[in-house]
């Protein structure tokens, strides 16, 4: 379970990024960020920006209020190497 508000982001970035079948690269294609910032922000090593989240949760078609619950179980299986 998440322990900070980064941690959470992450993971649920992450769920959400897999579940549209999207790849890292792809993802930050589609936010205009980097692929190498999108994987570090993943991996909870980047304290994102609010106009970050805001990009991502846009690429990804949600609410960003999304980006900040508590994932849910059953992550589909990983199919990509990101």
């Amino acid at each position: 379970m998440p322990t900070s508000a980064r941690e959470l982001f992450a993971k649920r970035l992450r769920q959400l990024r897999r579940l549209k079948g999207l790849s890292q690269e792809a993802l930050a294609d589609l936010a205009g960020l980097h692929r190498t910032y999108v994987g570090s922000v993943e991996r909870s090593e980047r304290n994102v920006s609010i106009d970050n989240m805001e990009r991502l949760a846009k690429a990804l078609e949600v609410d960003i209020c999304e980006l900040l619950r508590e994932p849910k179980d059953g992550l589909p299986p990983r199919q990509e190497n990101s």
